[in-house]
């Protein structure tokens, strides 16, 4: 199915399931989970209402950094300081969000990040307790990192950014005057298809830039 779809190019149509299974001579099922699979490494991706096109270079296994790689790449010496670090019920939000029982547990984690001696984001962040409950026994340096040393670094993620204002504890932490604005950030990261982590961050707003690539 990759040699197929290989050269053809951004937006073109993949072939449909029933080409597909009278081409492989497979059950529709495996199918949809060859084309999960690649729409889960961005080499596919789906519109709903229209169908499954070859995907653009917007999105790419490599694509997604953490807020350390991130500042790294600025030349900022990232420094994490731990708040929270518990493992809690997923609850009725969370549940849906990973697919599983609310009362799944999950690993909660509150994160204060310093760039060169200065706080630049608040972050919560929640994983599956499935592969990552120990964890919490040893706090990573770098989230992404380890969770690729674990083989379930995210291939692609969905952000939202809003603009907002600190709140009194928000801009304690982050060392700014109350009501100062900032920027909030929720992520959903996914290896393939599967959920792998669920945060929402606040970033001073003078430190973040959005950068956005568009097309038609």
């Amino acid at each position: 199915m990759r040699s197929l779809v290989g050269d053809r190019a951004p937006g073109t149509p993949a072939p449909s399931e029933r080409e597909l299974v009278d081409r492989f001579g497979v059950a529709r099922m495996t199918v949809r989970q060859a084309l999960d699979a690649l729409v889960g490494e961005g080499v596919l991706e789906r519109h709903p209402g229209r169908g499954t096109f070859v995907a653009g270079p917007r999105r790419t296994p490599t694509g997604v950094r953490g807020l350390t790689d991130e500042l790294a790449l600025r030349g900022v010496v990232v420094e994490t300081r731990t708040l929270v670090a518990e493992s809690v019920p997923a609850g009725e939000a969370m549940a849906g969000a990973f697919r599983v029982h609310p009362e799944e547990p999950l690993v909660r984690w509150v994160r204060l990040r310093v760039g060169d001696g200065r706080p630049v984001c608040l972050s919560e962040t929640y994983l599956p307790a499935a592969f990552a409950g120990d964890l919490l026994d040893h706090l990573p340096a770098s989230l992404y990192d380890e969770l690729a040393a674990r083989g379930h670094r995210p291939t692609w993620a969905e952000d939202a950014v809003s603009a907002g204002l600190a709140t009194d504890e928000e801009a304690t932490l982050l060392e700014v005057p109350q009501g100062s604005p900032v920027l909030r950030l929720t992520r959903r990261a996914l290896d393939g298809e599967t959920v792998v982590e669920m945060s929402r961050s606040v970033l001073r707003g003078e430190d973040y830039t959005l950068h956005l690539q568009l097309r038609d």
